[in-house]
Order: C-alpha cells, then sequence, then structure tokens
C-alpha cells in the first residue's frame, strides 16, 4: 500500500542517535614521566593531608608536550634522587677504599687496583639502582644504544683503552706508586721523575724540579719505558773525570775511588769502581762506578759532591787536571818566506824613520 510506512524506515526513526566513536573513547591521561614521583606522591599524600597540599600545589605547576608531563615535584623528586645516589657511591667508594688500604697483606700496587675495581663496581651499581629508583625502562634506551656506541667508540675510545691500561699495568705490577722511572719533555730532554699517582686517565710522574708530567697510561703500556725501581732501587750512576798525561794513573785510580767512597750515599756494595774510558785530546778520561739505592733524592747531586772532593784530593796530591792545548806546526815555504822577508823590511824601515 501507499499510505504505509516501511518497516526500516520505521525501526530507524525509533532508535536513538548513534555517538560518535571519538565521544566514546575516554580521554587520554598526562601521565608522568617519572615513575618514582608518582610513587613518592601517593606515600606522601596517603600520611598528612597538608604534605598532600603541597604536593599538589607543586605537581599542578608542570609543563605538558602531548603525553608527556613534568612537574616541578618531579624535578624535585628527580634531583633528590640523583643527589642521595651520589653521595651514597661517594660515601661506599670512600668506605671501600679505607677497607683496602687496611690490608696489609696486599704492596700498594694491589691495594690500588683493589681500590679502581671496588670504585668500578660501586658506581656501576649506582647506576643501575639510580635507573631502578626513577622507573626508567632500559628498553627505552636501545634507541640510544647505537648513537652511543658510536660515542664511545669515537669520542671515548682514549679514555676507555687509558682506563685498561692502567688497571693492566697494575696488574702485572710494571708500573707502581713510587717507582723512579725517565721522562722525557717536548723538547727532548730526558729526566727522571717518580711517579706520584696513578689516575683513570694518566700517571702523575714529579721531576726533581718539582715539574709534573702527566702521562697517558696507554702510553706507558705501549712505549719503551725506563724503570730504575722495577726489580731493584739500586742504580749506578757514572761520573767521567779527566786528568793530565803527565799524571801518576795509579794514584789518580785511588783518589777517584776514595772521593766515591766518601760520599754518604753512595753503597759500599756493591763497591764503586774506576774505569779508563779513552785516551782524550788533552787527557787520559775515566769513569766513577758508584751505586745508589735512592734515585728519588737526586742523582745529580751525588755526582757534584764526588767532583767536588776529588777535585780537593787532585789538589792536595798534585793530579793535574788538564784543559784543552794545542801545538801548532808551520812548514816552510817560498811564500811563508817572502812574507817574512817583508816583515822584517817593513820593521827595519820604521826603525830607521824614528831615528
Amino acid at each position: 500500500m501507499q499510505g504505509a510506512t516501511p518497516t526500516s524506515v520505521a525501526s530507524t526513526a525509533s532508535a536513538p542517535p548513534v555517538e560518535q566513536a571519538w565521544s566514546l573513547a575516554e580521554p587520554v591521561r598526562e601521565e608522568s614521566s617519572v615513575a618514582a614521583a608518582e610513587g613518592a606522591k601517593e606515600a606522601l599524600s596517603s600520611k598528612s593531608e597538608t604534605v598532600g597540599s603541597v604536593i599538589d600545589t607543586l605537581d599542578a605547576v608542570a609543563l605538558s608536550f602531548g603525553s608527556f608531563r613534568i612537574s616541578l615535584f618531579d624535578v624535585l623528586i628527580v634531583s633528590a634522587v640523583i643527589v642521595g645516589v651520589l653521595v651514597f657511591a661517594w660515601f661506599v667508594s670512600k668506605m671501600g677504599r679505607r677497607l683496602m688500604r687496611r690490608m696489609t697483606r696486599l704492596d700498594e700496587a694491589q691495594q690500588l687496583l683493589a681500590e679502581k675495581i671496588v670504585t668500578i663496581l660501586v658506581w656501576a651499581a649506582a647506576f643501575f639502582l639510580g635507573i631502578d629508583l626513577l622507573g626508567i625502562d632500559l628498553t627505552a634506551l636501545a634507541v640510544f644504544s647505537g648513537a652511543f656506541g658510536l660515542a664511545i667508540g669515537f669520542g671515548l675510545q682514549k679514555t676507555f683503552g687509558n682506563l685498561i691500561a692502567g688497571i693492566i699495568l697494575l696488574m702485572d705490577r710494571s708500573i707502581k706508586p713510587g717507582d723512579v722511572i725517565a721522562v722525557a719533555d717536548m723538547a727532548g730532554n730526558e729526566s727522571f721523575g717518580q711517579i706520584r699517582k696513578i689516575g683513570i686517565r694518566a700517571v702523575s710522574v714529579t721531576t726533581r724540579d718539582q715539574r709534573e708530567y702527566l702521562i697517558p697510561n696507554e702510553n706507558l703500556m705501549i712505549n719503551q719505558v725506563e724503570n730504575w725501581s722495577y726489580s731493584s732501587k739500586n742504580v749506578r750512576m757514572q761520573v767521567p773525570v779527566g786528568v793530565s798525561y803527565e799524571a801518576d794513573m795509579k794514584l789518580a785510580e785511588e783518589l777517584m775511588l776514595e772521593a766515591a767512597k766518601s760520599s754518604e750515599r753512595v753503597l759500599k756494595a756493591p763497591p764503586p769502581t774506576v774505569w779508563m774510558s779513552e785516551y782524550g785530546d788533552s787527557s787520559v778520561n775515566f769513569i766513577i762506578h758508584c751505586w745508589i739505592q735512592d734515585p728519588e733524592e737526586g742523582v745529580g747531586n751525588v755526582r757534584s759532591a764526588v767532583l767536588k772532593k776529588l777535585w780537593w784530593l787532585f789538589k792536595e796530591n798534585g793530579v793535574e787536571i788538564p784543559f784543552p792545548q794545542r801545538d801548532l806546526h808551520i812548514r816552510s815555504s817560498d811564500q811563508f818566506d817572502r812574507l817574512i822577508d817583508i816583515m822584517a823590511q817593513g820593521r827595519g824601515g820604521a826603525a830607521d824613520a824614528k831615528d
């Protein structure tokens, strides 16, 4: 029939209006980026209403970037966690170093190695503890692992290399605090210095003139190093001396030995010795070999003391210390004879003029 309304049309008219799809979705809740802040907020708010109101006030001051929300309360919590973890790590590492120093069974190098290992472990544990307290998911750092690996490979390569080199040097005990090693400056002049400290990046070496060299650990492990105290602290030093060809060589050697033995720092065993090194242009050259046990106290001062004592001994016994001498021999020739005649005529003319 024409006047009848279709069933489908009637049912559509009687049904309630269909809501839009986005009106049924729950509003997106802005979440704090710090899980520790949420836990602290709930724990503190449940204990005191006053504290809760203060926390709500601090939490109301916030910045939102989409679903990312950070408030002033979050900043305070993060700062407190970081400071607390740093203080905890510093205190534990300091106590660990004190404990290692009390272990008398370990020598100085082993104690330093143990201190470094304990420090590394403590700071690594502090890092992961801070990550856990802040509620940071480690899987979120996987995005930055590639860039972080490149940064270590290029920017921190030398730093990690020096760290590992320092640990290896302490493990094989080839370099340890208190050793005396030879150090060369930028001009190539070599001097000796005593190792004061082996750090994470470099070794501190102090010379006799109080210059402190910071040598990277990797350089000491790769390059050749002259260690005067590696197996023994005894060091043989050389004192060159020259005497005249007319001197009594036996007496001169006895005086050299007496001068070396008179120094307090020269060891009695092994005893000093005197070697003849060469026949020089103006002198017979000798070398006094003597041993000392404290090279960190200086070598030049011992050499100076021996030479001063030898000076007076030579003076008292008539041993001459020569200076460079040259004999000039002129061969006769026609031109030379003509020059002599001209000079003689010139002198004779000058004498006649005076008369």
